[in-house]
């Protein structure tokens, strides 16, 4: 196993970084400009979604999907929506389906093309609702066709208790990744809602959880595994108090005594799977992937996969059916004639 990631006491020399240099803070894009133009009514189109009562996670959301449009319409100068037609519209598609990532130089997925060009006509929606341009350009432009693929293989129960065992638990903040671990194992939780939950959350009595706030602003209450449930004990009592500076009510907090940055937990649970030398790489979707998949083959019930994970359609979890090999491994072994033992030949 690699080198474990240094602890609390190093954290504690790097306390005074200010908030502008730490590293993985969500940098959200703030969008300016005059009312009436393109960029301008992105804001008002934002606060709008706020007075609606939209989650913050789903404001956040088509804030990112929409800069990309922006930063586009703005490299050719164009900042009047009545400027935008069709034509533009499709002439931006071709530009996100040639795009490759800075990163690594993949191309955007389907999904996520789809998704930034969904947000694009929800917004020429507004604007013509609002009577900003009197027709919308975005009506007849066509979303590219859904990407049907299984997910990734979910992870085996040894390379669970590997990832379980990178952090140091003789560590304030190895305690606590051992939390973040178990819960997102135990509950199936999504980033974001761990990231929001707070300590009244916990409810040591009934082992549940309260999901506050998830998508759809709709909240659920999850059953706590017993490991689960002890690692959450250990770190609320003796861990989170080393790591509170100021008042909050967050359960999980940095280093820094602040509540996680999406971006933050992200890399923490990267970073942990990555020094859990297991071959495999991964976040905190491949974290309550596994809890799902784990429970369907131990045989639980779609429906309460459903509620688990927080799907609002059924068929959002279907997915688990298809990529759950182990059930139909079984069957197959104790039907197909040619997995039957042979019988014994009568001497």
């Amino acid at each position: 196993m690699k080198n474990r990631p240094r602890g609390y006491k190093h954290g504690k020399t790097i306390i005074r970084t200010t908030q502008n240099k730490r590293g993985g803070l969500d940098k959200e894009w703030v969008p300016s400009g005059e009312p009436g133009t393109i960029e301008g009514e992105v804001k008002n189109y934002l606060a709008m979604l706020a007075v609606l009562n939209y989650s913050k996670q789903t404001i956040d959301g088509a804030r990112h999907r929409i800069k990309p449009f922006i930063m586009w319409t703005q490299e050719r100068e164009l900042t009047d929506p009545k400027e935008i037609s069709l034509t533009s519209l499709e002439s931006y598609q071709r530009y996100l389906h040639r795009h490759r990532k800075s990163r690594n130089g993949k191309p955007l997925t389907a999904t996520t093309q789809r998704g930034y060009i969904s947000t694009v006509k929800l917004y020429f929606a507004w604007l013509t609702k609002q009577k900003i341009i009197t027709a919308n350009p975005a009506s007849e432009l066509k979303l590219p066709r859904p990407e049907k693929h299984l997910q990734q293989d979910p992870l085996s129960l040894n390379q669970i208790q590997k990832i379980l065992n990178v952090p140091d638990i003789t560590d304030p903040l190895g305690v606590r990744d051992r939390a973040i671990i178990e819960t997102f194992y135990s509950t199936g939780i999504r980033r974001c809602e761990l990231a929001t939950l707070e300590i009244s959350d916990l409810n040591y009595e009934r082992r549940t959880l309260r999901v506050r706030q998830g998508k759809g602003k709709k909240d659920r209450i999850l059953p706590v595994g017993t490991n689960c449930l002890e690692w959450l004990t250990r770190y609320l009592e003796k861990a989170r108090p080393k790591l509170l500076m100021h008042h909050t009510d967050a359960m999980f907090l940095t280093v820094y005594g602040d509540p996680f940055h999406l971006d933050t937990l992200s890399q923490l649970v990267t970073r942990v799977i990555k020094y859990a030398d297991i071959g495999r790489r991964g976040s905190c979707h491949l974290l309550r992937h596994t809890c799902a998949t784990h429970m369907l083959d131990n045989g639980a019930d779609i429906r309460y996969i459903q509620q688990l994970l927080g799907h609002e359609r059924l068929d959002t979890t279907a997915i688990y059916t298809q990529i759950s090999i182990a059930k139909l491994q079984k069957v197959h072994a104790k039907t197909h004639p040619a997995e039957r033992p042979k019988e014994k030949k009568m001497e």
